[in-house]
């Protein structure tokens, strides 16, 4: 499983660092940072329900 951002649509609300720090940051710009873009399987739930509650959806899943 792969996560992406849209920088373009993403106002970081941090609402994914919230339900998976193990995976998305945001830098010093407030830019959303994916830490793991290969989602580790132990992960997987998690990162799914993040990208679920994007409230701008700018995340998305390669499976």
């Amino acid at each position: 499983m792969r996560v992406r951002v849209d920088p373009l649509v993403c106002e970081a609300n941090a609402v994914c660092v919230g339900l998976a720090p193990e995976v998305f940051d945001l830098n010093d710009e407030d830019e959303l940072e994916i830490l793991k873009p290969d989602v580790p399987e132990g992960e997987q739930d998690r990162v799914r329900h993040a990208v679920r509650s994007c409230p701008k959806a700018a995340l998305t899943l390669e499976e």
